[in-house]
């Protein structure tokens, strides 16, 4: 099968243990990222199977028109970025684990990171040093302060775990499932949404960007967090209307902000308005980017293109395109 992956950076899935599930097909990985429509049809009209790391290209209607071999696209998590209909009306299968059981431990790990290295300025101390500077500031600790959970998933549940060992007071916001799961488990849930973003010390978001949760954060909810607080987002930037964000750090409610995710990326303008404030530390969406969960994820995926060659394809979002399959057989 002529299969292709697109965006894999750093050249890593050739490297990856799982890869061996490819052995005997044709695979062709590109390492740069190109959203230009002509560009993609090109580099994809001969593909059979269409390998996606997570979000980083849309597939819309334009493309996929153009791609008439395209039978399968295999990867994993939420696809607001794929036409499922324009898939479905074309005949090509979307397969997309949804992993709901599984934690994302990289993805709460690396949340923890931001946290610390917002609260004692860990990149502003390091930037300064390199400068000839010695201590420019005074951080804050962590123990006795609040965490704000907003969602309570599969990443949301491995981040309050780790506030433990940090000795925090943890406080739950999430859909009244959720926030069940929640105190089952012992934890607090906020007496309401607005006591949420005024009481915390530390909010992390950590929900799926739906049509639902997009802009789910809105300005008042910022406004409201104390002066002192952090807001924290390795989930989406769509979850936080736009520009409010950086409308609030200018303001001074929260005081500080640690993003790993934008509106638009990859983000390769040093201009960015989150990039030129101070109170901002910013990743370039490396939340999941760690081997180990490529190790996990990639296996996933390469399982459900084996899976569709065995006839049995796994994790369909769109099984109606089954029907419409046999035009591109």
């Amino acid at each position: 099968m002529n299969i292709t992956i697109l965006d894999d950076y750093h050249d890593t899935l050739r490297t990856l243990a799982c890869f061996s599930k490819l052995a005997g097909h044709e695979v062709t990985i590109w390492n740069d990222h190109v959203q230009d429509v002509d560009a993609l049809a090109e580099r994809l009209k001969d593909c059979e199977a269409l390998v996606l790391i997570r979000e980083r290209t849309k597939i819309r209607a334009p493309l996929l028109e153009r791609l008439p071999r395209l039978k399968l696209i295999s990867q994993r998590s939420v696809y607001p970025h794929i036409d499922i209909d324009a898939c479905t009306r074309l005949g090509v299968i979307v397969s997309s684990s949804q992993h709901v059981d599984t934690p994302c431990y990289a993805a709460a790990e690396l949340t923890w990171g931001l946290v610390l290295a917002a609260m004692r300025q860990i990149p502003q101390q390091m930037n300064a040093l390199r400068a000839g500077k010695w201590q420019i500031g005074v951080g804050s600790s962590l123990r006795g302060k609040t965490l704000g959970i907003y969602g309570y998933g599969r990443i949301g549940v491995v981040v309050a775990e780790y506030a433990r060992a940090f000795g925090m007071k943890v406080l739950i916001w999430a859909s009244a499932a959720s926030l069940a799961r929640a105190r089952a488990d012992g934890w607090d849930a906020a007496p309401s949404r607005e006591a949420f973003f005024r009481e915390c010390d530390i909010v992390s978001l950590h929900l799926r960007l739906y049509d639902s949760t997009r802009g789910i954060v809105s300005a008042g909810d910022l406004a409201s967090m104390k002066p002192t607080a952090l807001i924290v987002n390795t989930s989406r930037a769509g979850l936080i209307a736009p520009g409010a964000l950086v409308h609030a750090l200018k303001a001074g409610r929260p005081g500080m902000a640690a993003v790993d995710v934008f509106e638009d990326e990859p983000v390769l303008d040093t201009r960015h308005p989150l990039l030129l404030l101070d109170n901002v530390v910013c990743t370039p969406h490396i939340g999941y980017v760690s081997r180990d969960e490529y190790e996990l994820q990639f296996t996933e995926i390469f399982d459900q293109i084996t899976a569709y060659l065995a006839g049995s394809p796994t994790n369909v979002i769109n099984p109606e395109a089954l029907k419409a399959a046999g035009k591109r057989s």
